[in-house]
């Protein structure tokens, strides 16, 4: 503001300046004007008295009869012309030069008017300016990041900090509708007083109530912040407010119910408008990060927790396994690991239907729980199945405590959504750190195999993980790897197609995929049966070619057919090892380029807990891929211990929403607000969701409500072994 009333003082100076010189110049013609007048008049009398003489000399040589004065009369006659016609022109010629005059002093008045003009619009065009730039100078600082809407609070005083010093004020208050009342957050801009902080306290809280049409005695939680900002406010303030509600057509932003500014000066009306659009942007801003810290700290609360029992997921199981390895190491101590496999839990979903099979599913949280130290760990890494880690516990204490949940949940009735009581059974596998395994993946295999020994040996048990005995089933494994390295050799691992189409319309969008391993016999069995196999002996690669090989050639078949199924993308799952750059990229855009097929209609997948364990090679790997003209599109997301944090730091064509959200939504509140707020994140990024696990048409009904994009599931069809249409559900 400064700069601009320096220079409107200089536009001022000059102006003066200008004026004076013309006015200087109008007043020397003035002078110049009557000079001229003097001077003809006195011209005129010279000539008056001169023809006067001569007419004289005239009329006295007419009575002398000498010819030599007779023969002077002609040459005084032409002397008394010769003056009468000077003495004309003269008068014309100053009478001419005196409306020349006239008319040159009066385009200099309109000149200086003009000019006049002119400076008083540029000192009006340099206040605007300078408003705009400072406007623009708060503007630019409000930067919406994941730090600021973590901390909204901490956000707002830092805008209101450069806003002061651009637009000094004292007061600020933020107000909104909380779901326990009214809350009004205030903002002091420099140092006061208590008595000072009790005023202003009453008028702003009045004023705010009073703009919503509350009484002045209405309940109002109110929380008080002060910002040094090097002023002084003083005793008797008086403040002219500016405040700005929130637009009826905005929508619900956290509950915002307005913004308002208070200060002691005086504000011209161009600087109280531009303080309102302010304000405004100030509205959205606030109530959106309000809306997205909630947001966010939902998520990152369902990142490491299951939706529906409230225990650990599987990637904080492993996190936390990862970091108990190293503290045991450390400190010398045993820990152990338990798996628990519910037997036959599939039965009472048939039998009594989900919603009793989620309540089942509670009350064993709450057993693990009951049975376990604040210490130790429960989490739910399934549908039917849970783990435990119990620290600082060897075998022996870990086989009592898993025969003492066994015992609880054996014992534990439940009572479905139609009267009826029913019993759950459990298979606990058990293995200690370090005598069973040294790292995630060996004591993860040795729980699991004593799990799967459990069920075997009739289910409702305890067994504890048998070295010897898992040397057998490593060299199972291992045939089983040699088996489908065969497989993959003769072509017997075949792709699947399952259909992905959109949600508003219907109509296919796209097949996803999926490796079936076809036995000589002709039958078909799942990659869920096979792929730990396939990563662990590195047959991923052999895999993945396969899959793309099979998919393209399936896609040029379409094409060449001129099958409506040709126009559909083809989602394609990579090993996570492609990450690390291993060519398939390349081959990929080369089998492209020989089949004709168009890039941008290929999308390749990743899980999101493979995706996201190396970010710097994750970063390069979707650079490459991009470049080359492909998709990308983020698996099972939700599952992953900050989902958020990827979405900020990658993008992705695509989201595919893991089915352990979506196929519950229905039935629980929580799966339904997750996937709810995924959709609405996912739109303001600007990408696309894929629903998986449609199972019915009611699901379907309620993603299409929430904007998701795509969905898929059995719903929507089978997978099958040709690229073929499915209707619209």
């Amino acid at each position: 503001m400064q700069g601009a009333i320096a220079e409107t003082n200089h536009l001022e100076e000059l102006r003066f300046k200008v004026i004076s010189q013309i006015a200087e110049i109008l007043e020397n013609q003035s002078h110049t004007q009557r000079y001229a007048a003097s001077l003809s008049e006195l011209n005129h009398n010279v000539h008056q008295e001169i023809i006067s003489k001569l007419m004289a000399a005239m009329a006295t040589i007419a009575t002398d009869d000498s010819a030599a004065m007779i023969a002077m009369i002609p040459t005084i006659t032409h002397i008394i012309n010769t003056c009468t016609r000077l003495d004309r022109s003269l008068n014309l010629l100053f009478r001419q030069r005196g409306k020349q005059w006239a008319a040159n002093e009066q385009h200099v008045q309109n000149l200086m008017f003009e000019f006049n003009q002119t400076l008083l619009e540029l000192s009006s065009v340099l206040i605007e300016k300078d408003l705009l730039e400072r406007q623009s100078r708060v503007l630019e600082r409000i930067i919406l990041s994941h730090e600021h809407i973590s901390q909204w609070k901490e956000f707002v005083q830092e805008i209101l900090v450069d806003f002061y010093a651009i637009f000094p004020f004292n007061f600020f208050y933020i107000a909104f509708a909380e779901e326990n009342g009214l809350s009004l957050y205030l903002y002091y801009l420099g140092q006061c007083s208590d008595d000072i902080r009790v005023k202003a306290r009453g008028l702003l809280s009045q004023q705010m109530l009073r703009s919503i049409g509350l009484p002045p005695d209405a309940a109002l939680d109110i929380e008080e912040f002060n910002i040094h900002c090097g002023a002084h406010i003083k005793q008797d303030f008086d403040i002219r407010l500016i405040s700005v509600p929130v637009p009826d057509h905005s929508p619900n932003l956290a509950g915002l119910l307005g913004v308002a500014y208070a200060s002691e000066n005086n504000l011209s009306a161009q600087e109280a408008s531009v303080i309102r659009s302010i304000l405004a942007v100030m509205v959205m801003v606030v109530g959106s990060s309000k809306v997205l810290s909630r947001t966010l700290l939902e998520l990152e609360y369902y990142a490491v927790h299951d939706p529906l029992t409230g225990l650990h997921n599987r990637r904080q199981f492993n996190d936390i396994l990862h970091y108990e390895i190293g503290r045991s190491e450390r400190h010398k101590h045993e820990f152990s690991v338990l798996m628990l496999d519910l037997d036959d839990f599939k039965d009472i979903n048939d039998s009594y239907g989900h919603p009793t099979g989620d309540t089942a599913l509670c009350s064993i949280a709450n057993v693990l729980l009951e049975h376990t130290r604040n210490g130790d760990l429960c989490a739910r890494i399934g549908g039917d199945e849970f783990a435990i880690i119990l620290t600082e516990t060897g075998p022996k204490g870990s086989r009592v405590v898993a025969e003492n949940v066994g015992r609880a949940l054996r014992e534990m009735a439940i009572t479905s959504a139609q009267g009826n009581r029913f019993h759950l059974t459990v298979s606990i596998g058990v293995s200690s750190y370090p005598m069973d395994g040294q790292t995630i993946d060996t004591l993860l295999e040795g729980v699991d195999a004593a799990m799967y020994k459990a069920k075997d040996m009739g289910k409702d048990g305890v067994c504890a993980f048998d070295a010897t005995e898992a040397r057998v089933s490593i060299r199972e494994t291992r045939d089983n790897a040699e088996n489908l390295r065969e497989a993959l050799k003769e072509g017997r691992i075949i792709p699947y197609y399952q259909s992905i189409v959109d949600c508003q319309t219907g109509e296919l969008f796209a097949f996803e995929t999926l490796a079936r391993l076809k036995a000589p016999t002709g039958e078909t069995t799942s990659a869920g049966m096979f792929i730990e196999t396939i990563d662990k002996y590195g047959l991923a690669r052999e895999l993945d070619i396969a899959m793309i090989n099979n998919s393209f050639a399936a896609k040029r078949a379409c094409m060449d057919a001129n099958r409506p199924e040709a126009n559909a993308k083809i989602f394609i799952n990579l090993s996570v090892q492609e990450i690390q750059g291993r060519g398939i990229l390349g081959y990929a855009e080369e089998l492209c380029q020989e089949l004709q097929l168009p890039p941008e209609s290929i999308v390749f997948e990743l899980l999101e807990r493979d995706a996201i364990g190396d970010m710097t090679n994750m970063r390069r790997f979707l650079t490459n891929l991009r470049r080359k003209g492909f998709a990308f599109a983020l698996d099972d997301f939700g599952t992953g211990y900050n989902s958020f944090h990827y979405l900020r730091e990658l993008h992705f064509e695509y989201v595919k929403i893991d089915g352990a959200f979506v196929r519950n939504i229905l039935n629980s509140k929580v799966d339904y607000a997750l996937v709810h707020n995924l959709s609405k994140l996912c739109q303001d990024l600007n990408i696309l969701t894929v629903a998986e696990f449609v199972e019915n048409q009611n699901i379907w009904e309620a993603l299409k409500d929430m904007g998701i994009n795509y969905a898929q599931g059995y719903h929507i069809g089978m997978p099958q072994p040709e690229m073929r249409r499915t209707s619209r559900p």
